[in-house]
């Protein structure tokens, strides 16, 4: 059978090994707690459900739409972005719709890229990153994710010994996997760091309004001059559970909007009309559903956290995003979190993300998705209490 260029850059994918064998204990009618992909469970929220299906019954939005995203839309995230951020953006130069930030970071790699170029890009950090670049030809430098010092640093050295100079570095805070926040003044730093290398930067917020205990993620583009390096991507998914609805946008840098605009022209025609409507209604809507979505989360966080500590699997407390980055419990740190995540599964019939797919210093760790409700996390906890007691040894 014959092996396609870009293919050949692909790794195995790792989660496919533990979805397959969770796939395998369903079918033989074991029950199965999952918390490996970030899918969240809960309904849409009825006034935009509403609207879509009102949408959808004009005939006229039935239509090809936009491929930038209708100009409601755009004002719509350009409106809720000086409210959240007090972010002016031009809705015609500064932003464009896209179907999910996944179909949006991917084309904007091939928009910028050419074979030869170099990424900047986090490890540990989510699939799509690294290898949006790669298929398109990009060459990568992986800079460890350890703490946001740490990794400012990263880059510095990164930069200071590649030729040719990297053309991008991506950053991604609320972190996917790792939840790490940071603050304003470290996109400050990154934004003097962008015009000092004379290099983009393209962030990823996905979980900004996914935030605990007082905290409030800030936007890169809050910087005074951010867009003249940056791009930024946001999205609708977690913060109106909206994820099979694939709404996301790319605001920021008019270059980089106007090439992605350019290039989506010949591959889409936009999202189906209604979608856009509904999503339009989302954003200025009301917002008390966000802080119900949040709340939830943060009652899931608590049960979680809480309980794996009182377990004996010592693991912080995120201050955002839906997940637990958790590490490897000591007596099973030895087998690596693939071989860790497929005895979990076997064992407390308990499904989670191993860290390595995530990229290779992710390998100490697992990812927990907040995605069970409260009586089921309970129902994973004692189970992982119970293999955690009788596996040790066995691990040692």
């Amino acid at each position: 059978m014959e092996e396609f260029y870009r293919l050949r850059r692909l790794p195995p994918y790792v989660f496919a090994v533990v979805n397959e064998l969770k796939y395998a204990a369903r079918h033989r009618g074991e029950d199965i707690i999952d918390f490996g992909m970030g899918n969240p469970d809960q309904p849409t929220p009825q006034h935009i459900v509403d609207k879509m299906v009102a949408a959808v019954h004009d005939s006229r939005n039935h239509r090809y739409s936009l491929s930038v995203g209708i100009g409601g839309l755009r004002k719509a995230i350009c409106a809720y972005y000086k409210r959240r951020f007090d972010v002016d953006l031009d809705p015609v130069s500064e932003a464009i719709v896209t179907i999910g930030s996944k179909e949006g970071f991917s084309h904007l790699a091939f928009a910028m890229t050419q074979p030869g170029d170099t990424i900047l890009v986090p490890n540990p950090t989510y699939p799509i990153h690294v290898y949006s670049f790669v298929l398109a030809g990009a060459d990568i430098l992986h800079v460890p994710l350890n703490q946001p010092m740490d990794f400012f640093e990263g880059l510095k050295k990164a930069m200071e010994s590649a030729w040719p100079r990297p053309k991008a570095v991506v950053v991604n805070f609320p972190s996917n996997p790792t939840a790490m926040v940071v603050d304003l003044e470290f996109y400050e730093r990154m934004v003097q760091f962008a015009e000092e290398y004379n290099i983009y930067v393209i962030s990823d917020i996905a979980y900004s309004e996914i935030c605990f205990d007082g905290y409030r993620s800030p936007s890169m583009l809050q910087v005074k001059g951010a867009k003249k390096r940056v791009i930024e991507f946001y999205t609708l998914s977690k913060t109106y559970n909206m994820p099979g609805w694939r709404v996301g946008f790319a605001l920021g840098n008019p270059t980089l909007v106007r090439a992605l605009a350019r290039i989506k022209s010949y591959l889409d025609y936009g999202m189906f009309q209604p979608i856009q409507i509904a999503s339009t209604v989302a954003l200025n809507g009301p917002q008390d559903c966000v802080d119900e979505i949040r709340l939830l989360y943060q009652s899931r966080r608590d049960v979680l956290v809480e309980g794996l500590n009182r377990a004996g699997w010592e693991v912080d407390l995120p201050l955002a995003s839906m997940f637990v980055w958790a590490k490897i419990p000591e007596p099973f740190v030895k087998m690596g979190s693939l071989e860790f995540a497929k005895r979990l599964l076997k064992e407390a019939k308990v499904a989670v993300s191993p860290g390595i797919g995530f990229g290779q210093y992710g390998d100490g760790f697992v990812r927990i998705a907040l995605i069970e409700n409260e009586h089921r996390t309970r129902q994973a906890v004692r189970s992982i209490k119970r293999f955690l007691n009788a596996g040790a040894d066995v691990a040692a």
